[in-house]
């Protein structure tokens, strides 16, 4: 099986009840393996316990990256919601976890 966290790092940002979420390859190979594979549906599974929001994909082919706007998925927004660092870090460990492909 092929992980996320196995061919790529991601950071994570939000604007509001919005997270934005990047997918960065380590390398032209997983680069072509998120591209065919990371897709919206993929991704709307991985969350669909915290949003039933809309997931918009942007791609960027010079940086080898995909970028995802996930809309409802922080409770309500960073400074509204009660729970712990879901715009950061937990939700880009969360992205990583998603397995692709078998090998």
């Amino acid at each position: 099986m092929i992980r996320l966290h196995d061919i790529a790092h991601s950071r994570a940002g939000d604007k509001g009840n919005t997270s934005n979420i990047s997918v960065i390859a380590y390398d032209t190979e997983g680069w072509e393996i998120i591209q065919q594979h990371l897709s919206i549906e993929v991704v709307k599974e991985a969350f669909v316990h915290i949003t039933n929001g809309a997931v918009f994909r942007y791609e960027l082919p010079k940086l080898q990256a995909l970028n995802f706007v996930i809309e409802g998925a922080l409770g309500g927004g960073v400074t509204r919601s009660l729970a712990q660092d879901p715009h950061g870090k937990s939700l880009s460990s969360l992205m990583l976890s998603i397995t692709l492909m078998n090998k």
